[in-house]
């Protein structure tokens, strides 16, 4: 017996019981897509928007707008444009349904992070295809999000999918840092166009291990971006001459103090309902582990954060708000003390986090009158609740991760940031999901936002029926 064995059991007993009345109700009526058949389709829309270079900045989504507008309009499905500065384009299309429900939005963005094409084994606009992975800037963040639910669209269009919800299609402009041009623009300037009760996005993922699939993230919640600026100032002088109010070395104690920080934890619903689900689902030590988490504080809270801190850096960072020192500046010559040096840091708050009372912590810690302490400017994004864990469209999720991973779904709160933080604030319910990826990737450079990007064929595909399955199973006429 493994331990999954009681997840399952606890877990999967509803969405077991739930997939079989669905399956059993709509068995004589739903038709379904050709899956085999249509793989060569997926790649070929998927390839072709990979291969177009929307680095942000600039960004330039014109061609993937372009692409997508054809391909949805030669099926019949209408289209519309958004265009809030040259070349960062919007498209909208929509599928009626009778109007029984509110509608369902499915959003993907086109921009993709800046590359270095140095440091890529295959040209990162080529979608290479070698060992059974694409490779491609935007293979994962967030190509597939844009392919999957364009062919979710092209085949509930086919097949003539009696809809009780309208379903939405937005492939977004600049989420990868000019959410003017994008998710900021439409919910200003367009919300009507992309209101719904629900809304599935990128910030989720099915998490492999060895091959084997572990567990499906589904993101409910997010902490928010912001940035710090710590500017030290002394006296300058010749470098042969040490001074105890160097600037750079006062910088430099305030960062080591930051980074040895440890600001308290804060759990939520989310991380609450994921800690209680990964000690179900994890071996014996990692469980005790999660559950003295639920614990905190306590010293086996504190405890258990710092093992996580080392192994998994990225669930440590989910347990308390955050910050990671990113650009350092300071001197211009090797025999010249500066007069100042400046240090940003990248600070991801919780999402009931004071912001007042975080800075004013963080200036505790600094603890120099030398080392003045402010907010900088970034792209921030607004704190909004997080998504409920008790409705219907997480229950279709929870079916489609059943019928297509054979998982569980554990609700999940994203480190970074997504554009669904905008829509959430507007009271739509907004989901993160994922492909499947190997969570070995992300330390050999694999992941998104790495210097390589890729995916597998096989987990585009399910991704693909995976998106259909959840958008059936929620947007479906019953």
């Amino acid at each position: 017996m493994t331990f999954r064995t009681h997840l399952y059991a606890a877990l999967l007993a509803t969405t077991a019981v739930a997939t079989g009345l669905l399956m059993t109700a709509s068995a004589q009526t739903r038709r379904e897509p050709d899956w085999p058949r249509l793989q060569a389709e997926t790649l070929e829309h998927y390839q072709a928007i990979l291969r177009m270079d929307t680095s942000d900045p600039p960004g330039n989504e014109k061609p993937v707008v372009d692409y997508l507008e054809q391909v949805l309009t030669r099926e019949g499905i209408p289209v519309q444009r958004f265009e809030a500065e040259q070349n960062r384009v919007n498209l909208v299309a929509r599928l009626k349904g009778t109007g029984r429900k509110r509608p369902l939005l499915l959003m993907g963005h086109t921009d993709v992070v800046t590359v270095d094409p140095k440091k890529w084994t295959f040209p990162p606009f080529s979608a290479t295809r070698d060992g059974g992975y694409l490779y491609g800037r935007g293979a994962i963040d967030d190509k597939s999000h844009v392919a999957a639910f364009l062919m979710t669209m092209l085949q509930l269009k086919r097949l003539n999918v009696p809809l009780d919800r309208d379903v939405i299609f937005l492939a977004e402009a600049g989420e990868e840092g000019t959410t003017r041009v994008g998710i900021e623009y439409m919910v200003k300037q367009h919300l009507p166009e992309i209101e719904a009760e629900f809304c599935f996005a990128e910030g989720g993922t099915v998490a492999r291990s060895g091959g084997r699939v572990q567990y499906a993230s589904i993101q409910s919640a997010e902490k928010i971006p912001h940035a710090i600026e710590l500017t030290a100032t002394g006296i300058s002088g010749h470098g042969s001459v040490p001074l105890q109010t160097n600037a750079i070395g006062r910088l430099s104690m305030a960062v080591a103090a930051l980074v040895a920080w440890k600001p308290p934890i804060g759990l939520n619903d989310t991380t609450r309902e994921y800690l209680t689900r990964m000690a179900r689902m994890t071996p014996p030590d990692d469980a005790a582990r999660y559950r003295a988490l639920l614990t905190a504080p306590s010293t086996a809270a504190d405890e258990a954060v710092d093992f996580f801190a080392r192994t998994q850096p990225r669930l440590a960072s989910m347990l308390r708000s955050s910050l990671s020192p990113t650009i350092i500046q300071g001197g211009y010559r090797v025999n010249v003390i500066p007069s100042d040096a400046k240090a940003t840091l990248d600070v991801r708050l919780l999402p009931a986090e004071d912001e007042a009372a975080f800075l004013a912590e963080v200036r505790r810690v600094v603890n120099d009158p030398a080392v003045s302490v402010s907010w900088a400017v970034r792209d921030v994004r607004p704190a909004a609740p997080a998504a409920r864990l008790d409705t219907e469209a997480l229950s279709a999720l929870q079916t489609a991760i059943a019928q297509n991973y054979d998982t569980v779904l554990v609700p999940t709160m994203s480190t970074g940031a997504t554009d669904m933080a905008y829509l959430r604030e507007k009271g739509i319910q907004c989901y993160g999901t994922g492909p499947a990826v190997d969570v070995e990737d992300g330390a050999k450079g694999f992941g998104s936002h790495s210097d390589q990007e890729r995916l597998l064929e096989d987990e585009l595909h399910r991704f693909v029926r995976f998106s259909w399955d959840a958008v059936v199973n929620l947007a479906r006429a019953r």
